[in-house]
This record gives C-alpha cells, structure tokens and sequence, in this order.
C-alpha cells in the first residue's frame, strides 16, 4: 500500500531482512523499484487472512498462551489448505 511508502519504513524492512514489495507514491521524487507481479499477488495473502478470520476462536482470541494460539493457527491455515 502506497500509504506505507516512507524510507524510514522500507529501510526498518529492509534491516529485518524483509523484501518491501510496496509501489513508490507518484510525487516521489526518487521512485523506488519494486515487484509488480509479486505485489499483484497479494490479494491471495488477503483472501486467506479473510477466511482465518472467519474462526471465532481466531479473531477473539480464546487462548491463554501464545503456543496455543500458534497451534490453532496451523490448524486451520492447514484446513483451509486442504478444503
């Protein structure tokens, strides 16, 4: 989203070893390059936030531990996969 296009931003990614795959602003005067094809993909990250969120056990957060609520994660990125 280009509402994240700040340098400071990109370079806190980029010091965690993270590739910002986010479209420069048109009024920046230096335009940065970035993956178009990759960026055109992210729709499929949203759609399967969207169906996690779907668990009520997911957006409410239920559980007490961190693991827990891990392993509830992988469970059902797991049945989605599978359905």
């Amino acid at each position: 989203d280009k509402g994240y296009d700040s340098d400071a931003f990109v370079a806190s990614l980029e010091n965690r070893k993270c590739k910002a795959v986010i479209p420069p602003k048109r009024n920046r005067k230096v335009q940065r390059d970035y993956d178009k094809h990759l960026y055109k993909e992210r729709h499929l990250i949203e759609c399967f936030f969207g169906k996690i969120k779907n668990f009520r056990r997911v957006f409410s957060r239920f559980d007490k531990t961190a693991e827990v609520f891990m392993g509830f994660l992988n469970f059902v990125g797991s049945l989605i996969w599978l359905l």
